[in-house]
């Protein structure tokens, strides 16, 4: 009865030391468990990028090469090359150009125009016609996502000289190469892409100064933080936590991409990617929730 005994003590012993050679999860290691059930719970396909720019090994990523469509994301890049076409003396962000609503497909060179009811911004429509600001025009293009404004823009910069310099930032998948709208273009698959992890270096150039001089930089940020649509990254964030981000959102897409400031003065990059939703309203905040993830696991 004793030998019985002290073999059942030394079987619990063993499991004991057993149990206490397993390491735990690690915190990143539980991120990307509770992100990628979060991930598997949502309807469609979604991309998620997140770095920590107050920590460069702290990262996570997660079907970060796979394309999509770019919807209004790639509006951050267009800004990016206007900064820098002003930087070189090509064109000055005070002066006014002539706000007009007729546009070239790069298909055939055959001529459309915006529907302002396909738009997310009204305003400037009242504006056909008469001279606009160029710096207007861009904060109307990221902070309304105005597709007019940003039409007219990428035509002046010219859409390949954008991409150009989104690869001199090390964004090597992602591809500018029309406006908003050309139906003709769209038709035969000729769309704007991105990857996560390219709109994450380019939010990344811009949160680190290397997307352009720090004034520059500086002032891309504060564009971005005047954001109107908040549905994704920011929307279970307290507020004050700072966002500068930039919203994409077609047919069964919606993205967001960010750079969030905590209030103990660290910040990180958020990049989120998503496409054949079912339900856009219930995908839309599975994405918000997956940010609230990537914050909380931050602040703990």
């Amino acid at each position: 009865m004793s030998s019985l005994i002290v073999k059942s003590a030394f079987s619990i012993l063993l499991l004991c030391l057993l149990c206490s050679c397993q390491e735990p999860f690690s915190q990143a290691e539980n991120l990307q468990k509770t992100v990628q059930t979060q991930i598997d719970s949502i309807e469609g396909d979604v991309a998620v990028a997140f770095y920590n720019l107050s920590d460069p090994k702290d990262s996570l990523l997660l079907n970060e090469n796979e394309k999509f469509h770019a919807a209004s994301t790639m509006k951050v890049p267009v800004m990016i090359e206007l900064f820098k076409q002003a930087r070189q003396g090509k064109i000055d962000l005070k002066d006014s150009i002539l706000l007009k609503n007729e546009f070239k497909s790069i298909v055939d060179g055959s001529s459309y125009s915006m529907d302002v009811s396909d738009d997310s911004d009204d305003v400037v429509y009242s504006q056909i016609g008469s001279k606009v600001a160029l710096k207007d025009l861009m904060y109307s293009m990221i902070t309304v996502s105005s597709n007019l404004a940003t039409n007219v823009l990428i035509e002046l910069v010219d859409a390949k000289k954008v991409t150009e310099s989104m690869r001199d930032l090390g964004a090597t998948e992602i591809e500018v190469l029309r406006g908003v709208e050309d139906q003709k273009a769209y038709d035969q698959g000729l769309s704007n892409s991105t990857t996560a992890k390219d709109l994450l270096l380019i939010m990344k150039a811009i949160a680190d100064d290397s997307a352009g001089t720090p004034e520059d930089c500086e002032a891309m940020v504060a564009i971005l933080k005047e954001q109107q649509f908040n549905d994704v990254i920011p929307l279970y964030l307290p507020e004050e936590v700072g966002v500068a981000h930039k919203t994409g959102f077609i047919t069964g897409v919606q993205h967001d991409a960010a750079i969030v400031y905590l209030t103990d003065g660290r910040s990180y990059v958020l990049v989120l990617l998503s496409k054949n939703l079912e339900d856009v309203d219930k995908g839309t905040d599975q994405l918000a929730g997956i940010s609230k993830t990537v914050y909380e696991y931050l602040i703990n």
